[in-house]
């Protein structure tokens, strides 16, 4: 009678030790695929009562649609195969709102290894997914900003390397041509001396917002490549397009006229172009050379000039 009465207490210890902690403690008949128990906790958490759960019907439609088939089906899958788990998902409150859910299962056999009964807790875990998915967002941010040059706010050089590196390998699957155009801001230590650097970073991003007007590829790109040399990739575009892509980004410099006293053209602000067009090969790196030397040519030849070369690297 004592060993009797000792289990009832330690029963009941047992389950206000359950129900005074956060977790939502439950049981589910394997047989029937009923609530053997669930812990009153559920109500303050979600509205419903603890009579309300009936069945794992109950549990799979008070779950978000998104988050039902693939959650119900792992559920299910697992606890056939015999395997603890666990799950995150969507549990609908009785005034049709959401609570984050992460569902401990233990799944408990009988002598025979056949399931029996799944056990587990239920967490509220809104606020850890709120924080997470802060995160999330923070880390896109983070990497928006890391692709984003801080002065001009087109894409910056590492921009740049990645497309570059992505186009290349495209170009050379496919078989089809790459052009990329290397500018450089004629006599612009001079407009600094003359103008000072903060009027020489508006020239900067005046010229950036001018050379991102005269993309139309839906991949073209335009980025800062360091100090005042910006360059444009220009995916799929054989030589001719990439002349008339440089000349056009020439007119609209011109007719941007960001005034130079000191340019000898036109006191205005110009640019030199080097230009190159490739049916990938093999040597980016000689590519990309290949173009700087261009870029010197049109500076040597006397600037605000586009000089071009074709190749196959």
């Amino acid at each position: 009678m004592a060993d009797e009465s000792t289990l009832l207490h330690d029963s009941a210890v047992y389950r206000t030790l359950l129900e005074s902690t956060k977790a939502i403690p439950w049981k589910i008949d394997w047989a029937t695929m009923k609530f053997a128990y669930i812990g009153p906790q559920i109500e303050a958490l979600l509205g419903w009562s603890v009579d309300s759960w009936v069945s794992v019907e109950d549990w799979a439609m008070r779950m978000h649609p998104e988050d039902r088939e693939y959650v119900v089906n792992f559920c299910v899958t697992q606890s056939q195969a015999g395997v603890d788990h666990e799950a995150d998902y969507r549990a609908l409150t009785k005034d049709n709102g959401y609570v984050w859910i992460r569902d401990v299962v233990h799944v408990v056999r009988n002598e025979k290894g056949e399931a029996e009964a799944l056990i587990g807790f239920m967490f509220d875990i809104t606020e850890r997914k709120k924080t997470e998915e802060q995160l999330l967002r923070l880390q896109k941010e983070l990497e928006v900003l890391s692709f984003k040059d801080g002065l001009t706010n087109i894409a910056n050089r590492r921009r740049f390397d990645t497309c570059f590196e992505l186009e290349w390998d495209r170009a050379r699957n496919e078989a089809r041509p790459l052009s990329i155009l290397l500018f450089d801001v004629d006599f612009f230590k001079q407009y600094n001396d003359l103008y000072g650097h903060t009027q020489g970073d508006k020239c900067l991003v005046d010229i950036a917002q001018t050379l991102s007007l005269a993309l139309d590829g839906p991949r073209d790109l335009v980025a800062r490549y360091g100090g005042e040399e910006f360059v444009v990739l220009l995916p799929d575009a054989d030589a001719e397009v990439a002349r008339k892509v440089a000349e056009r980004c020439q007119r609209l410099l011109e007719k941007k006229s960001i005034v130079h006293a000191l340019s000898p053209h036109g006191r205005r602000v110009t640019a030199s172009i080097g230009a190159g067009t490739v049916i990938p090969d093999g040597d980016r790196a000689g590519f990309i050379k290949a173009v700087d030397e261009q870029l010197y040519v049109a500076k040597n030849n006397g600037r605000n000039r586009i000089e071009h070369v074709q190749l196959r690297a």
